[in-house]
This record gives structure tokens, sequence and C-alpha cells, in this order.
């Protein structure tokens, strides 16, 4: 069955009561009775009117038994593995001691100083072997069509 709210009052209108209202702009105005429509023809704001459905809304009427009591949000934090570390690393580095910390610090920053220059010695090892595999070829520049074994370009005989 299809119910209908008042357009002043906000009561339902069920089917077969109640006067529909057209206005000259084409909008629909639905009354349950005679009371509401000649108070809304009068221009009267139904959030005055204590009877009606948006007074007893705007004023808190009747919705005591409804909601008991708003229940606040409280905020809870959660913790996060972030992208390098899981969970259990983060808290067990948190729960470290000062001292353990800095000798893991120093740990850290020694072993991240031995591997640039182990680095930096290999470069300059490579730098070493490419210079006397250059020597050894009598500082001859190759292409790449010449290092594959290609023949050789033949040089023009004519101007």
């Amino acid at each position: 069955m299809r119910t209908y709210d008042d357009t002043f009052s906000g009561q339902k209108i069920y089917p077969g009561k109640g006067k529909l209202f057209i206005r000259g702009d084409s909008k629909i105005f639905r009354f349950q009775r005679g009371k509401s429509e000649s108070l809304f023809l009068q221009r009267k704001n139904p959030r005055r009117i204590s009877w009606t459905v948006l007074f007893r809304r705007q004023h808190k009427k009747g919705i005591s038994e409804e909601v008991a009591k708003k229940r606040t949000r409280r905020v809870v934090k959660h913790q996060r593995a972030v992208v390098g570390a899981s969970l259990d690393v983060i808290k067990e580095r948190r729960n470290m001691r000062p001292e353990a910390r800095l000798a893991a610090r120093q740990a850290a920053i020694k072993e991240g100083k031995d591997k640039k220059t182990d680095a930096e010695r290999k470069k300059a090892d490579k730098a070493k072997n490419a210079a006397a595999a250059s020597r050894g070829q009598g500082s001859r520049i190759q292409s790449k069509q010449g290092a594959k074994g290609s023949a050789p370009k033949v040089a023009a005989k004519t101007r």
C-alpha cells in the first residue's frame, strides 16, 4: 500500500485520504487534512507550529525512548609495520636501551664505511686492469665491428 507524507505537517496520508494541491509551476503538494492545507496557504512556517513533525524533530520531542544516549567515538591508536621493517622489529628497537642503540648505530656506520672503501678499492683495481689491458693492446682504438672480426675497411685508391 502506497502512502504519502503531508507536505506541511509531515504525517502519513493513506490511500483514499487527503487532498492534492498542484501549484502553477506544476509542483505537487499533498495534505492530510484541511487544517494543514489552510496553514500552508496562509504561508505559515511548519517549524513554528507545535504539532507538526518538523517542529517536534527540531525541538527533540518524542525521541528520548528511541535513542538513550549518543555514543562518543574514541580514537584508537594502531601500530602498523613500515615498508622496511615489520612490527616486531619496530617494537624491539623501541624497547632497546640507549647504550645498545648507540652501539648498534656505530656498528652500522662502520659497516657502511667498510662497504664504501671496498667499492672504491674494486673501482681502482678495475681501472688499473683496464689501463694494463690497453697498454698491451698497443693503444690502438678498435671499432665494435673490428672486435667482432669483420673485414677491415678498404681505403679508396682514387681521389
